[in-house]
C-alpha cells in the first residue's frame, strides 16, 4: 500500500506539471489572435501565481482539515476545469477568470505532496517525484505544438490537456481510501497546535533558503513563459518549431531528475544543488552566444534544463534536514509561496523588458537570478556547516 500510494503521488505530479508549460507555449499565438501586447502574458501569469501563493500559505491548515488525498483530488479537478475554461476563452477577461482556479488548484497540492514525500520517502523519490512533474511539463508542449501546426488551434491543446486532467482526477478520487493513513499526519508544536508563522520566521537561515528558492523559481518560470517567444522572435524559429524546441528545457529537466534519483543518495542534497547550478550556468552562458546556428540555443536549453533538474527537489528535501522536522510542512508551504512569488513578478518583468527594450536580453535576465540564487544557498550551506 505504501508503494501504491507513492505511485498515486507520482501520477498527481504529472497532473501538476501538465498546465505549467502550456501558457508560455501558446502565448505567441494567443496574443496575436486576441490582438494583445506581448507583455500582457504577465497579467495571466500573475493571476495564476497569486492563487498558488494563497493556497500554498493555507496548505498546512487545508491538509490538516481535509487530508492530503482530498486536497490533491480537489486541486487536480480545479485545474482540469480551468484548462477546459481556457480552451473556451475568447478574450483576456476569460483567461484571467479561469486563471484563478488554475492557480488555487496548484498551490496546496504542491506543498502537501512535497512535504509528505520529504518526510516519508528517501531523496531519490523526491527526485523522481519531480521527474514525473517534468513528464507532465514535457508532454504538454508537444500536445500544444501539434495543434498549433493544425491551423493554430491552441484551444484544442488546452482542451486535450484538460481532459487528461479530468481522467487523473477520477483516478485520484478512486484512490482516496489509500490516503487515510496520512490524513492525521499533522506537524504540531509542543502544545499540539499548528506551527505559527511567527515561530517559523525566527529560524536562523530560513530567509536565505526562501529568497534563494524565489530566485531559482524566477529563473525557471521565466524559461517556462518566454522560451517559445525568445526562440521565435530572437532566434527566428517558426512558431511551431519554437513551441516544439521549447520542450528541450523540460526534457532536460525530466531526464536529469530521473538520473538524479539514482545518485542523490550518494551525493546528498547540497552536492546535487551545486552541480545543478553549475550545469545551468553553463547552459545559460551558451545561450548568450550571438549566433544564428539553430542547434546552439537548442543545446543550451537542454543543458540548462539538465542543470535545473536536481535543484528544486533537492532544496525541498533539504528543508527538514536543515531545520527541525516539526517545521517541515509550514516551511515547504513557505517555499512554495516564495517560489510562486518569483514566478509571479519576474516573468512579467521580463515581459516589459522584451516589449520596451529587447527580447534578446532574456539570457542576461535568467543569468542574474541564477547567480543570486546560487550565492544565497551557498551562504546557507556555510552557516549550517558552522552550526554543526
Amino acid at each position: 500500500m505504501f508503494m501504491l500510494l507513492l505511485l498515486i503521488i507520482y501520477l498527481s505530479f504529472i497532473a501538476l506539471g501538465l498546465p505549467d508549460s502550456l501558457f508560455g507555449t501558446s502565448w505567441p499565438i494567443i496574443h496575436q489572435q486576441f490582438n494583445l501586447p506581448l507583455s500582457y502574458a504577465g497579467i495571466v501569469t500573475i493571476t495564476i501565481s497569486l492563487g498558488t501563493i494563497i493556497s500554498s500559505l493555507l496548505s498546512e491548515r487545508l491538509t490538516k482539515k481535509f487530508g492530503a488525498g482530498l486536497v490533491t483530488t480537489i486541486s487536480v479537478t480545479m485545474t482540469a476545469i480551468a484548462l477546459i475554461g481556457f480552451s473556451l476563452s475568447t478574450n483576456l477577461i476569460m483567461l484571467i477568470l479561469f486563471a484563478i482556479p488554475l492557480g488555487l488548484g496548484a498551490g496546496s497540492v504542491d506543498a502537501a505532496l512535497n512535504n509528505y514525500v520529504a518526510l516519508h520517502y528517501k531523496a531519490k523519490h523526491m527526485s523522481w517525484l519531480h521527474c514525473f512533474w517534468g513528464i507532465g511539463a514535457s508532454i504538454s508542449p508537444y500536445i500544444m505544438g501539434f495543434f498549433l501546426a493544425k491551423n493554430e488551434h491552441w484551444d484544442l491543446g488546452y482542451l486535450i490537456v484538460g481532459i487528461i486532467q479530468i481522467i487523473i482526477s477520477i483516478l485520484l478520487f478512486i484512490s482516496l481510501p489509500l490516503w487515510k493513513k496520512s490524513e492525521n499526519n499533522v506537524i504540531t508544536n509542543e502544545n499540539n497546535e499548528p506551527i505559527t508563522y511567527k515561530e517559523t520566521f525566527k529560524l536562523k537561515g530560513l530567509f536565505l533558503l526562501l529568497i534563494s528558492f524565489l530566485c531559482y523559481c524566477a529563473m525557471e518560470c521565466s524559461f517556462f513563459n518566454w522560451t517559445s517567444s525568445y526562440l521565435n522572435l530572437a532566434k527566428e524559429f517558426s512558431v511551431e518549431k519554437a513551441a516544439l524546441f521549447a520542450s528541450m528545457f523540460y526534457l532536460g529537466m525530466t531526464l536529469s531528475r530521473f538520473i538524479s534519483g539514482f545518485i542523490t543518495e550518494k551525493l546528498k542534497d547540497k552536492t546535487m544543488v551545486r552541480l545543478g547550478y553549475l550545469i545551468s550556468l553553463s547552459g545559460i552562458i551558451l545561450l548568450l552566444i550571438p549566433t544564428n546556428i539553430k542547434i546552439i540555443p537548442i543545446i543550451a536549453l537542454l543543458l540548462t534544463g539538465i542543470g535545473c533538474g536536481p535543484i528544486y527537489p533537492s532544496l525541498i528535501h533539504y528543508a527538514p534536514i536543515a531545520f527541525d522536522k516539526k517545521y517541515s510542512q509550514i516551511i515547504i508551504g513557505l517555499q512554495m509561496a516564495f517560489a510562486y512569488t518569483g514566478s509571479t513578478f519576474m516573468p512579467p518583468l521580463f515581459g516589459l523588458i522584451a516589449t520596451h527594450i529587447n527580447i534578446k536580453l532574456f539570457p542576461l535576465f535568467v543569468l542574474f537570478f541564477t547567480l543570486i540564487g546560487f550565492i544565497l544557498i551557498e551562504i546557507l550551506f556555510h552557516k549550517k556547516r558552522q552550526e554543526n
